[in-house]
């Protein structure tokens, strides 16, 4: 009877374990603004990852409130987050509830965008060469002339990443004469509708007489398809990036030149294992030291690598499983369609 009584309460104790540990790899999702259409992507792609490994994924959504986002980060710790994936929607407003949560041994993973303090482990993909391929492919297509350059929010450092990869490669351009930069504008939240209303008031500005346009992600890129088909302009390069299903549909309609592919099922996939290989005490595969932040704290990051989609690479998407052909190809003339639509 007593080695029966010891057996049992030996089942409860490592059940007790068990139970402890599952505990433990809680992860918890911060999200800036989840309406956007991307991040529910992201979100299938991390949720998947940590089913696989073993974890609870719990999160909370900011709404584009930087105040509440502040709050959210202090709720998913009391909720018994043990690590915490934070795309911040201000990376300022966020830092005492990011410093409390490394102060507490708590990892935080800056998922996107930049959130720089110490300890913060950053992964994304190269938000510079983002900004080099949307400026290459809309140089390609037209290297001279009056270009807008409709940048992201001002409190996402990316932002600022992106418009200096876009600077490289139109630089010399610009030095030259070539190339004239008749607006640029930040794009608070990154919404489509300030994006409009910015490239309105630039064609507005200008007469109409813009030639390209630099737009940094693929929801600018919609506000500024509109505000340019509502004044009768066709024809113009646009960039984008994200792999909006809406932008892609206009890169093969050919009201958009180029979406930078950021495959946020890898993304979150990454983030997913970082999480619970930080959680666990281990170093996450594929990490280096970067310090290229406007504080210039080194950080330990993971860099993934981005696709620029175009016409001629549209199939990429369609084969990754990213899209479907009918929705890529809706409303695309049969006559003028780019080889992925035929």
């Amino acid at each position: 009877m007593q080695n029966t009584f010891k057996k049992t309460l030996s089942v409860l104790a490592l059940g007790l374990v068990s139970s402890a540990a599952f505990a433990q790899m809680t992860v918890g999702v911060s999200w800036s603004n989840f309406q956007e259409e991307r991040w529910k992507t992201d979100e299938a792609a991390i949720k998947t990852q940590l089913e696989k490994l073993g974890a609870k994924y719990i999160s909370a959504d900011a709404g584009g409130s930087p105040e509440k986002q502040l709050g959210d980060i202090e709720g998913l710790m009391t909720k018994g987050a043990k690590v915490l994936i934070v795309l911040a929607m201000d990376k300022d407003a966020i830092l005492p509830a990011v410093n409390k949560a490394t102060k507490q041994k708590v990892p935080v993973i800056a998922y996107d965008r930049l959130i720089e303090a110490p300890g913060v482990y950053y992964i994304t993909f190269d938000n510079k060469e983002v900004g080099r391929m949307q400026a290459r492919a809309v140089f390609k297509a037209q290297p001279k002339g009056n270009y807008v350059m409709i940048k992201g929010s001002p409190t996402d450092p990316n932002a600022n990443f992106l418009r200096e990869g876009q600077q490289e490669v139109i630089d010399a351009a610009v030095k030259s004469g070539a190339i004239k930069i008749v607006g640029e504008e930040y794009t608070d939240g990154w919404k489509p509708e300030v994006a409009q209303k910015n490239m309105e008031q630039i064609l507005t500005k200008n007469g109409g007489k813009v030639d390209a346009v630099v737009a940094s992600n693929d929801g600018t890129a919609g506000g500024v398809v509109a505000a340019l088909t509502s004044k009768g302009i066709k024809g113009i390069p646009v960039s984008g990036q994200d792999g909006d299903f809406a932008a892609l549909n206009r890169v093969a309609l050919g009201s958009q030149t180029v979406s930078v592919w950021k495959d946020a099922r890898d993304l979150g996939r990454e983030a997913a294992t970082a999480a619970v290989d930080l959680a666990g005490g281990k170093k996450v595969p594929g990490t280096v030291s970067w310090n290229g932040g406007e504080k210039k704290i080194a950080l330990d990051s993971h860099f993934l690598k981005p696709v620029a989609i175009t016409r001629d690479n549209l199939d990429v998407v369609v084969k990754a499983g990213w899209i479907k052909k009918d929705e890529l190809c809706k409303g695309v003339d049969a006559a003028a369609a780019p080889a992925a639509c035929k």
